[in-house]
């Protein structure tokens, strides 16, 4: 492949610091190349290729962030000034938006469900009454449809990892009120952390030797898979964007027609950090201008300042709204340079390797009058661990149209905070542990440890601590009800 600087995907030397980075560079465009030469068919030689030119962008973004040597200048990181980020409540209530029509909801559903010990697509695990998120998701924007006699379109981003699998689950819904469209995110390859050179030798081998490069890369795979066009003539302006696991993101008209009134590119929508969301990335002020902050980009000296509720009060949800002919400028002009996130690991055979990822949310800087929402906590229910599930299968929750609402019967607005040990870990091994689900409207908070099981409808108020020793069993009886209570030892009551 040629040097030619009027074609955007050619993987030409670009301007670098310091020859080691030129080098570097050098050496994994020979590799891309030669990559890129054992692709036989030629559609799909020129797909890889592009996707091959992508991942050199990103890869030299990272060599010259390597070699100035600076993450970011902590002195020029700045809370956002108040008109960034408006309170929801300052937005009006609507009925219905005007604008629905021109709306489509995609949602990031690259993840495998492997934390919470499931096989297959995370989207895919069952999290109420017998519904996945998909189901779900897919009922909400069914609802929505029929209730306002519009066509939003539902977009999943795959990865590879989970479309072979999402495409089979979503023939169940051909006969909906729903149009389903999927895509799929690029596919990287790893990098070994020493030589700085691609682990694959060839462009159709070990899976293990690629990886999703994390969800900002949607704006490139949107455009090359052509279904940002598609959108784009069917008469689409905005998507609203948001993990597949995230319960509490559903289509807010009002955060709709205030992006249309506001004359916003992108809305990000944020809410106060507790204390279960130190990690959460960020939004500040940085030289003027409004950016993401994430976790990953903190120098290590300064982790502990970014995780202080007083100096950022809050969170990206990453339920983002973006305007889609906005998404194809950006693509096309090239502008995109998103913060380049460095994820470590370590192979099954022991080599080190780099993945290297983007962010969604850190395009926020790209787009013309930006600013983040200060939403309620109840549009960020995410699932990541069983913790969640005990939480979002209670009655804490109550499910309409595949939407969870928090029971009006709850005296507070805060969540009880749940910490499940190791014994509830996986999904299955979680399941097994309760007759039903535990009656929790009035729980504080808590802490389950050991081998634990419960009966069916236990009663848990205040503060609960369980702790079950190593080989002992604790076995909280039907119809119990603990309030205030910390169990430990053994418990056995059988029936007789």
């Amino acid at each position: 492949m040629s040097a030619n600087p009027h074609h955007p995907h050619t993987l030409s030397t670009l301007d670098f610091q310091g020859a080691s980075s030129a080098a570097a560079a050098n050496a994994m465009r020979t590799e891309l190349n030669r990559l890129i030469s054992q692709v036989k068919d030629e559609n799909e030689r020129k797909l890889f290729q592009n996707e091959m030119g992508n991942f050199f962008m990103l890869f030299n973004r990272f060599l010259a962030e390597k070699s100035k040597g600076t993450k970011i200048n902590w002195d020029k990181v700045k809370s956002p000034p108040e008109d960034q980020v408006v309170p929801y409540d300052s937005i009006p209530k609507v009925e219905s938006s005007p604008h629905l029509n021109k709306l489509a909801v995609l949602k990031l559903n690259g993840g495998l469900g492997t934390t919470m010990g499931c096989v297959g697509p995370k989207s895919a695990i069952e999290v109420r009454d017998g519904m996945t998120f998909l189901d779900l998701s897919v009922r909400q924007i069914e609802y929505l449809n029929k209730a306002k006699n519009v066509n939003v379109p539902f977009i999943l981003m795959n990865s590879f990892n989970t479309d072979d699998e999402t495409k089979r689950i979503v023939q169940k819904y051909a006969t909906h009120n729903i149009e389903i469209l999927t895509f799929n995110q690029s596919r990287y390859p790893r990098v070994n952390k020493d030589s700085l050179l691609p682990t694959p030798r060839n462009p159709n081998g070990d899976i293990a030797d690629w990886y999703p490069p994390g969800h900002g890369d949607l704006f490139d795979s949107l455009n090359n898979s052509g279904l940002l066009d598609q959108l784009i003539a069917d008469g689409k302006e905005y998507v609203f964007v948001s993990n597949v696991d995230n319960l509490g993101a559903t289509v807010d008209e009002g955060i709709l027609n205030h992006m249309v009134e506001s004359d916003a590119e992108f809305l990000m929508e944020v809410t106060d950090k507790t204390r279960a969301d130190i990690k959460g990335g960020t939004l500040i002020d940085y030289e003027g201008q409004i950016r993401l902050l994430e976790i990953a980009q903190v120098p290590s000296e300064h982790v502990e300042d970014f995780k202080s509720i007083k100096k950022f009060k809050i969170f990206n949800t990453n339920n983002l709204w973006v305007n889609l002919k906005a998404i194809k400028r950006v693509v096309e002009d090239r502008e995109l340079k998103l913060e380049v996130i460095v994820n470590n690991k370590t192979t099954a055979s022991g080599e080190k390797v780099i993945q290297l990822e983007t962010a969604v949310g850190a395009g926020i800087k790209h787009f013309h009058n930006a600013h983040g929402v200060n939403v309620p906590r109840s549009r960020f229910l995410p699932v990541k661990s069983t913790s969640d599930l005990f939480l979002v299968t209670s009655d804490l929750y109550s499910l309409i149209h595949g939407e969870l609402s928090i029971n009006p019967k709850r005296m507070f607005n805060t969540v009880p905070l749940v910490k499940l040990g190791d014994h509830f870990k996986k999904v299955n091994g979680f399941m097994s542990r309760f007759k039903n689900s535990p009656h929790i409207l009035e729980l504080d908070h808590l802490t389950v440890t050991g081998d634990v099981t419960f009966g069916a409808d236990v009663v848990l108020k205040g503060t609960v601590i369980i702790v079950a020793n190593a080989g002992s069993h604790i076995d909280i009886p039907s119809g119990s009800i603990l309030e205030n209570k910390v169990v430990s030892g053994n418990l056995h009551i059988l029936d007789h």
